[in-house]
């Protein structure tokens, strides 16, 4: 299973506030890095 199907996963099933907060920022950090990975291969194509 992948990191980000985790995430969804244990968003999906998680009550408590706080880590459904943490498992947010976690994965708007994984977009953020993969539209930054992404850019970065538009710009050497």
């Amino acid at each position: 299973m992948s990191i980000d199907r985790f995430i969804i996963k244990k968003l999906d099933n998680c009550h408590e506030e706080q880590t459904r907060l943490n498992l947010v920022k976690l994965f708007k950090l994984r977009i953020q890095k993969a539209e930054k990975e992404e850019n970065k291969n538009h710009r050497i194509s």
